[in-house]
């Protein structure tokens, strides 16, 4: 199927209400959670539609003729749930407990994009480390919610 722009994609709707629910879920978490890990959250949910966006735009410009997805667009350094987890609530000085519960026997195992279509096919590689991608996003919801 052919969109003409990413607006038109089913994933990047569902993405968009999923980063939407999110935003309205996460006003229930502590306000002293206001600057650490719910904005993290929100971030985290922003990034779903923007790299779909991304890639899609990479797709129009760069993507051979012939060529018709999909394309993995992530980070193929794979971090666990609880690296990542502890990572934020290091980083924003967080008092969040992190609670372990029995993984839906759907979860995968590794979460570990393979991103050669993209790297081949619309040249595209992640450009910003989680080191340094993480504090970013961070600044970035801790002005969207000062800003109000």
């Amino acid at each position: 199927m052919s969109y003409n722009s990413f607006e038109e994609m089913p994933v990047w709707r569902k993405a968009m209400d999923m980063a939407v629910e999110i935003f309205y879920l996460t006003e229930g978490l502590p306000r002293r959670e206001d600057y650490s890990l719910t904005s993290q959250i929100r971030r985290s949910a922003l990034s779903v539609p923007g790299n779909i966006e991304e890639g899609f735009g990479r797709r129009h410009i760069n993507s051979p003729g012939d060529f018709n997805g999909p394309v993995n667009l992530g980070n193929p350094d794979e971090v666990s749930i609880l690296e990542l987890a502890k990572t934020i609530i290091e980083l924003t000085g967080s008092r969040s407990k992190i609670i372990f519960k029995p993984l839906p026997a759907d979860d995968p195992k590794h979460r570990q994009p393979v991103i050669t279509l993209a790297e081949e096919k619309l040249g595209w590689t992640p450009r910003i480390p989680l080191e340094e991608g993480l504090p970013k996003t961070i600044a970035f919801f801790d002005g969207l919610l000062k800003n109000g």
